[in-house]
């Protein structure tokens, strides 16, 4: 079995086994001086040894400060220097205090030295088969299960027969008892290792769940900074940077119709130059507002990166690129990778997928995002998702910003059969894209 943390539930237990362990063979000793028995001198002597035996060995497996100063030498010295320090004989004493534990080899070679003793007491009196049930526990808490179970078969086979040997007859007794004893104790350690386990399994899951919490708090705080930011972007360049723009324009019109000796010409350049250079301003605004995955390259590589950076329980995402790239105005980017952002969050939150794959398709006459997951799944007419509440981007979110844009957004899905989302927005050519990006 593994070892176990010393909590007051194991402590209590501890003291529990060495009361019965030490009581049944100051039981033995008694009975044997008590009713005279023919080697109660030898049956006294070999108590005292066994328990002399038992005691050392629970008082070194015990944790403290021996424990503690093995693993601070440990951890305060290199290899060879522990090496060095753990021939001396306080070294040594530690030492064997902390190998007293389950699964180690002077836990075993103890417990074989008791195992001897109370065989020794078998021969000499019946009543030491009574210690095979402290044993019991003993063998299934120090050695592996492998092994633990047959040394426990072992000892009630041991006691059936000293039974048998002494009193000179079968009874339903001498074999109900040892294996009854043998039996509860296999289920009592057995039942504990399983629930300890449960309990870790719980605790990391827990602590998991914890963490992700945290994780998921941070990226919506991010994704909130990052949309006002994108919000912000959007408002100035469809009002400040358009009217900044169709102002120029204007004033570019009347200036080529004033004579050039006009007194007002001169007026309207500064006008012109003064809004050309306010809409330079606002360009720059929305440039510094651009999300920072489209800052530093282009498109396919935020998204790439994108997919390289989301992770969740066995999901493995993959992006590709379809068709001959080409430019795209920024709020074409900015609703792509919106979109794609939001697709892999619920992938991660809802889907329990295993895979996910994010394709960018440039035609001639469109460009299309497509996230496919293999997860779950889920009925889109029966769950409209805006409807989520926490502050993220749901399908209406999704739609409503490729509508913006003169695009369509399509989503299939089903219980169990996975979901495939599409935006699809249109390209004009060169001139439009050139009018989105203003």
């Amino acid at each position: 079995m593994d070892s176990r943390s010393h909590t007051s539930v194991t402590a209590a237990l501890r003291l529990c086994l060495h009361a019965l362990l030490l009581g049944l063979l100051a039981l033995v000793a008694v009975r044997a001086v008590g009713e005279g028995a023919p080697h109660a001198g030898a049956v006294v002597a070999l108590t005292l040894v066994t328990a002399g035996v038992y005691g050392a060995g629970a008082l070194a497996g015990r944790p403290g400060p021996a424990g503690a100063g093995v693993r601070a030498g440990a951890g305060a010295r290199t290899g060879a220097e522990a090496r060095a320090t753990s021939v001396q004989p306080e070294g040594r004493a530690r030492v064997l205090a902390a190998s007293i534990r389950p699964g180690t080899r002077v836990a075993a070679l103890w417990l074989a030295a008791l195992c001897a003793l109370w065989l020794g007491l078998l021969v000499l009196s019946p009543d030491a088969l009574w210690v095979a049930f402290p044993l019991y526990f003993l063998q299934l808490h120090l050695l592996p299960t492998r092994w633990g179970v047959p040394a426990v078969v072992v000892t009630a086979a041991a006691a059936i027969t000293s039974f048998v040997v002494h009193r000179q007859e079968i009874a339903p007794g001498a074999f109900i008892g040892p294996l009854l004893g043998a039996a509860v104790a296999i289920a009592t350690v057995l039942g504990y290792d399983a629930l300890f386990r449960e309990s870790e399994r719980r605790r990391e899951l827990i602590v998991e769940l914890v963490a992700t919490r945290a994780e998921l708090a941070e990226a919506e705080r991010t994704a909130g900074t990052l949309a006002e930011r994108e919000r912000l972007a959007r408002e100035i360049h469809d009002t400040l940077a358009q009217g900044l723009s169709s102002i120029q324009l204007l004033l570019r019109a009347a200036e080529r119709t004033l004579p050039g000796d006009a007194p007002a010409a001169a007026h309207v350049r500064a006008a012109r130059e003064a809004a050309q250079a306010n809409l330079a301003e606002a360009r720059s605004f929305v440039r510094a507002l651009t999300p920072p995955d489209l800052e530093h390259g282009s498109l396919a590589a935020a998204l790439e990166r994108l997919g390289a950076r989301t992770t969740g329980p066995d999901l493995t995402v993959r992006f590709a690129v379809s068709g001959t790239p080409v430019e795209l105005p920024t709020p074409y980017e900015v609703a792509l990778l919106r979109t794609a952002q939001s697709a892999l969050a619920n992938t991660v939150r809802h889907a329990r997928a295993g895979r996910a794959e994010i394709t960018l398709s440039f035609m001639d006459t469109s460009v299309a995002l497509d996230v496919v997951d293999d997860g779950r799944g889920f009925d889109p007419s029966g769950a409209p998702v805006a409807e989520r509440g926490d502050g993220g981007f749901g399908l209406p979110a999704m739609r409503s910003r490729a509508a913006t844009l003169g695009g369509t957004l399509s989503v299939e899905s089903a219980p169990g059969q996975g979901t495939a989302l599409a935006v699809t927005l249109p390209l004009a050519g060169p001139r439009r894209s050139q009018e989105h990006a203003a």
